[in-house]
């Protein structure tokens, strides 16, 4: 797949952060929940941090959780300040999760909370909604199967310090009620390192389903193969924001990684 309007004048780090930084602003806080998703993709550089945790203070709640769910998928001590105010939101999901979150961390903040909810003294969802608050708490709602499946995927992957297991993105798209078949397989398949399963991820970023499209560049930023880059630049132009979020995020996600070293010829070697 060609590079096509994008890298072509300005570096691919720069337009990829553009796009995400954009949509964290964007009025649809669908665009935000999925900006906010890709970013547990990229690790915990700034000022991709930075901007993460300061969409905690976002008005809308599911982007609140979104932002606190990426948060600990970096699994990354210095998140721990940003996560120990989220305790105080004054939505009960939002400060929940907050809670679970400093407890993965292993914060004794967070087992603390988690204490003071065993012992009835802070309560872990709010007794009445609004059909509009009810619709900004969907993903808090997604089947616990789908969830288990997330984690389960997850730890598939070889950890790889300073970047983010992609737990948040991957619990995106299998929230949205549109997924398809062969999009949940794409994510299934994505810890194997059979060749034909990547040959298979890269046709699947031409695919005429988004959700296939989206769980394509989500499988693809996790074999951190930064040969893979120029397959996933074009998708940041796609029309879907689910696939252009993690296309960027993809992008920065490999930006960060070394290129390989290049090896000495051998008769060089031996001297």
């Amino acid at each position: 797949m060609a590079a096509g309007a994008f890298g072509q004048t300005q570096p691919v780090k720069k337009q990829a952060w553009s796009l995400i930084s954009d949509a964290l602003t964007d009025k649809n806080p669908d665009t935000r929940v999925q900006a906010v998703q890709s970013m547990g993709l990229i690790g915990v550089h700034e000022p991709y941090l930075s901007a993460l945790e300061g969409m905690l203070e976002d008005k809308d709640v599911q982007v609140r959780v979104a932002a606190i769910t990426s948060l600990v998928d970096m699994k990354n001590k210095k998140t721990a300040p940003a996560l120990k105010r989220a305790l105080a939101d004054p939505v009960p999901e939002v400060s929940f999760a907050a809670a679970k979150a400093l407890w993965v961390i292993r914060d004794p903040e967070g087992e603390d909370a988690l204490i003071s909810v065993l012992g009835k003294e802070l309560k872990t969802s709010s007794g009445y909604f609004t059909k509009q608050k009810r619709d900004s708490l969907r993903l808090l709602q997604t089947p616990r199967p789908l969830l288990m499946f997330a984690f389960k995927t997850g730890i598939g992957f070889a950890p790889v310090p300073g970047l983010g297991e992609g737990v948040s993105s991957l619990q995106g798209i299998l929230s949205d009620a549109g997924i398809s078949g062969r999009a949940a397989t794409a994510l299934l398949l994505a810890p194997e390192r059979d060749p034909r399963v990547e040959a298979a991820l890269i046709d699947c970023l031409e695919d005429k389903e988004a959700s296939v499209r989206a769980a394509a560049c989500h499988a693809l930023a996790l074999r951190n193969k930064k040969s893979l880059e120029p397959q996933l630049i074009p998708l940041m132009e796609d029309k879907k924001p689910a696939v252009r979020m993690r296309a960027a995020a993809a992008c920065l996600r490999l930006e960060s990684i070394p290129a390989p070293a290049a090896k000495r010829p051998a008769a060089e070697a031996k001297k």
